[in-house]
């Protein structure tokens, strides 16, 4: 693909930002990780070698029988007896952490939340399961929430804009009131009564805050259409006959898309927060599911197990520090000033 000289002086002047590039491989490599969470914490090996057949637990269910069980129910891989069939007959290949979201240690005796050690690299929650297997888990719903809802917000946004900027009049009149109305709604009493309806999921919430995310692309976007609308090779393309949408997308789109990519990495990290503070309060994903908010609500509620709130603060802190570091070298990568 060939790259045009504009693009690579911005290009270069992103990876001169080394506090911006290093972020965006740190960042890009937590997402890989936390995309193959299955890999990496799972109460399940990854493969099993028994009686010369071989076998994929973290993607297939087996029978207890299968491995010498007497049931035929799901195999429970840290049954002691399971256990010992499997390394007796063949062998089997463990994630390097041995829980996944939900599954609780319940070979490790006291209370919970339990302290760091003992197979539990950073302790226990209220209920017994691994804090480091939910944060790897919690850390992958929360990075794809935000990349969803930024990026319908954003073709949303983008739309709204390109179309109140182009057309002004009337259009550009109306559309301004409409979002004088729309973003005086407290979205937050509408979440509660979503949630007091129904139980709120993934799906639910990502509707609702798109309902309200959308709006904060529409200003800059407009501001550049309403800036390009009377330019001359606009006016020329009209007078030639090319259709207004053609001259959206292929002329002025590009222009704006400027202050679009701009944003989009701040835009990421509020739409993690939004969704972390849901949680933290008791009205995002169902209970019991893995996020950043139900671990520091967590902490909260057990003062006495400090290193669930440190846990959930250190993570989410590093998270949208990352970003904002990632931002800022975008910002400066599309700087005129700092691109010649």
């Amino acid at each position: 693909m060939r790259v045009s000289p504009l693009d690579r002086r911005r290009l270069d002047a992103f990876c001169r930002n080394r506090r911006g590039f290093w972020s965006l491989w740190i960042f890009l490599a937590v997402f890989a990780v936390t995309l193959a969470a299955e890999l990496v914490a799972n109460d399940r090996p990854i493969l099993v070698v028994y009686d010369g057949a071989v076998y994929v637990p973290v993607a297939r269910d087996y029978p207890e029988t299968t491995f010498g069980g007497d049931f035929s129910t799901f195999t429970d891989y840290r049954d002691p007896m399971i256990a010992a069939n499997i390394a007796s007959h063949g062998w089997a290949l463990w994630p390097p952490i041995r829980f996944n979201n939900g599954s609780i240690n319940f070979d490790r005796g006291g209370t919970h939340p339990a302290p760091p050690g003992q197979g539990n690299w950073l302790g226990t929650d209220d209920q017994g399961r691994d804090v480091l297997a939910r944060l790897i888990y919690g850390l992958r719903l929360s990075i794809l929430f935000g990349l969803a809802l930024t990026a319908i917000s954003a073709a949303i946004g983008v739309a709204a804009g390109a179309v109140q900027g182009y057309f002004g009049g009337w259009t550009d009149l109306l559309f301004q009131r409409f979002l004088e109305i729309w973003g005086g709604l407290p979205e937050l009493l509408v979440l509660i009564i979503v949630a007091s309806i129904i139980t709120p999921g993934f799906w639910t919430l990502l509707l609702v805050l798109v309902l309200f995310s959308w709006t904060s692309l529409v200003g800059v976007v407009r501001a550049e259409f309403l800036r390009a609308r009377n330019f001359d090779y606009v006016r020329a393309a009209r007078a030639l006959g090319v259709s207004d949408r053609r001259i959206m997308v292929r002329h002025v789109l590009p222009n704006a898309m400027v202050a679009t990519l701009t944003f989009l990495p701040f835009i990421l990290s509020s739409s993690i927060v939004s969704l972390t503070a849901l949680d933290f309060l008791g009205l995002g994903l169902p209970p019991g599911s893995a996020s950043l908010g139900d671990l520091l609500r967590q902490g909260k509620e057990n003062l006495q197990a400090p290193w669930l709130g440190l846990t959930g603060f250190v993570v989410v802190a590093a998270l949208l520090s990352l970003l904002v570091f990632v931002g800022e070298a975008v910002r400066d990568a599309f700087d005129p000033r700092k691109t010649r």
